[in-house]
């Protein structure tokens, strides 16, 4: 307002000043009535800096700050949605970059008045001020309203910025020399040049957009796919990350779909499965949150700028009316309504990725599903615990696994159930474990050496030093189990057990030499109860020793190969719950 308070006259302008300034003003109005229209959406770019320059170029700056009055006047009567300090920062915005362009051009002996094409020097650079103090600006406006402007960030989005303003300087040249040759008429073409222009750009990212909504969008239920839906949660991450915003994550999956589809066929489930994406986008419209199929019957939905607690009363909510909303042959599945199951998590300070945030609202699903489903869930790590009844599922089912060493390998099975056993009880005495951990370390422990399925029986059960060969045969168990369990998803937290329960705390170990804390705790902890099994279970040719002498060379390992917190720990467990039992036998 004070460049514009102190550089405008008017009382020196004649009749003729006058009708140019609205002239060129009317111009300004109908460029920014067809702006060239930019992906993504809301975004465009209007030709008026072309007439603000070139009207800059040959009559000065008390002419172009004039017309961006009047303009900016008859702007806010026409946008009276957007409110009027936003109308007041553009009218300031442009005042400092037209004055930034006017007076670096005069620095660098521009010649107001007249096209100079032997000179073009200093309208460089009065541009590069003009496109500086925009970029700079904006980014201050988005930094106090709390956003990212991407666009002084990413270098692919500064460079389409940097061919967009040589084209303003181009096209403001080819005004400048059309005003100076034949003023109106010359006026005249370029405005009608540069709307043409826009009505082509338009039809163009009319075709883009079609062509952008079938790559990003799931064909069944119009919502966005699993891709887009992953590049935007990684955006969003960054962003919300960088701006300290909340981010919160939401997976959503049908209950009972599978028996749906049995029961009414394919096509009806495809209806169905429709039916509820346009229940999501008409529960998300008018909201910043972002709905996609994540896959099958799951959905997601991002929500920005929201915690978990407005989460959950939104998504319970729309769980409420999703219940109340009849669907074709919805009676027949056990509910009798429609219904889902939820899991939310919110990202945390201590994730670095949004694979991270994706894994715990994943679990918090799967935790709503065990609940009973057509729950809401959020992720809590403490609620996050198998219950009883999962975890004997699970048990049953890796013990299924577990006996097909009996026929194969009967000492693998053996080894399998003992060391569940010192887990099951050493576990139990661990106060610093969460019960999840204990239930892991348990079911990881009967499982851990599944992947010697794979390894040839002959060397299994070889009487004698094994070869150099079949020695690393033997060491590739720990890859194959992983490949083995990570079949089933829900087993997903036994993976770390099962192959890096070989690791060495010296960082000697195998598949990958890890060292210290870089071991998940759990596999440091199997790790010291595999060895003293090895170590204390008789095997035909080989060595076996006696509890206590295991024990010694825990202790003597400690720190090495084992961690010497938890070596210590179990230590003093052996010692006081099975070596009394141990000195009994030996007294029998």
């Amino acid at each position: 307002m004070y460049i514009f308070a102190t550089e405008v006259d008017i009382h020196s302008q004649s009749l003729k000043d006058w009708v140019l300034v609205y002239i060129l003003t009317g111009s300004v109005v109908l460029l920014n009535l067809f702006p060239i229209i930019l992906p993504p959406k809301a975004n465009s770019f209007s030709m008026d800096s072309a007439v603000y320059l070139a009207t800059l170029f040959l009559y000065g700056l008390n002419f172009a700050l004039q017309v961006l009055f009047i303009f900016s006047v008859i702007e806010l009567y026409r946008n009276q949605r957007m409110s009027a300090w936003r109308h007041l920062f553009n009218f300031s915005m442009y005042c400092l970059m037209i004055s930034g362009a006017y007076y670096s051009f005069l620095f660098f002996n521009g010649d107001i008045g007249k096209i100079n094409v032997h000179h073009l020097f200093p309208y460089l650079i009065s541009l590069l001020v003009y496109f500086s103090i925009n970029v700079l600006l904006i980014f201050l406006f988005f930094y106090f309203i709390g956003q990212v402007f991407k666009g002084a960030l990413e270098l692919g989005v500064l460079k389409e910025a940097c061919v967009g303003y040589s084209v303003t300087l181009l096209l403001s040249m080819v005004l400048a020399i059309l005003l100076s040759e034949e003023k109106y008429f010359g006026l005249s073409l370029f405005i009608i040049l540069v709307t043409i222009l826009s009505i082509v750009f338009r039809k163009f990212l009319e075709l883009y957009q079609l062509v952008s909504n079938r790559a990003n969008k799931d064909h069944l239920t119009g919502l966005y796919n699993h891709g887009f839906f992953k590049e935007t949660l990684k955006e969003q991450f960054s962003d919300c990350k960088m701006l300290k915003q909340p981010l919160t994550l939401a997976f959503l999956d049908l209950d009972d779909f599978k028996k749906y589809n049995d029961r009414n066929g394919h096509l009806q489930g495809d209806r169905l499965l429709a039916f509820f994406g346009k229940l999501l986008q008409k529960a998300v419209e008018g909201t910043s949150f972002t709905v996609a199929r994540y896959g099958g019957e799951e959905f997601a939905i991002l929500m920005p700028n929201t915690t978990k607690e407005d989460a959950y009363a939104f998504l319970n909510r729309l769980r409420k009316e999703v219940n109340d909303t009849y669907f074709e042959g919805v009676e027949h599945i056990p509910y009798r309504c429609l219904s889902f199951s939820c899991g939310i998590a919110e990202m945390e300070k201590d994730m670095h990725e949004s694979d991270e945030l994706i894994h715990r609202a994943d679990q918090a699903l799967y935790y709503a599903k065990a609940q009973g489903k057509n729950n809401v869930q959020l992720y809590d790590k403490h609620n996050m615990s198998l219950d009883e009844i999962r975890f004997k599922q699970d048990l049953e089912a890796l013990e299924q696994q577990v006996k097909f060493f009996l026929s194969k390998d009967v000492y693998t099975y053996r080894h399998s159930k003992r060391v569940f056993k010192y887990a099951l009880e050493f576990g139990s005495r661990l106060d610093e474990l969460t019960d999840h951990e204990r239930q892991t370390l348990v079911l990881g422990a009967l499982i851990h050496d599944i992947g010697k399925i794979e390894v040839p029986r002959d060397i299994l059960n070889k009487r004698g030093k094994l070869e150099k060969h079949e020695w690393e045969i033997i060491k590739k168990h720990v890859t194959w189990g992983r490949e083995i369990v990570a079949a089933e998803k829900r087993f997903d937290d036994l993976l770390p057990l099962v192959e890096l329960h070989h690791e060495r705390y010296d960082g000697k170990g195998y598949p990958y030499g890890l060292k210290g804390e870089e071991i998940p705790k759990l596999a440091r902890i199997l790790c010291i109860i595999d060895s003293f099994d090895a170590m204390t279970t008789e095997r035909p040719y080989q060595p076996t020793k006696t509890f206590e002498e295991a024990l010694e060379e825990i202790e003597r390992c400690a720190g090495t190969q084992f961690d010497p917190v938890y070596a210590a720990k179990f230590i003093a467990f052996v010692r006081k719950h099975y070596l009394p039992l141990a000195e009994m036998e030996q007294l029998n």
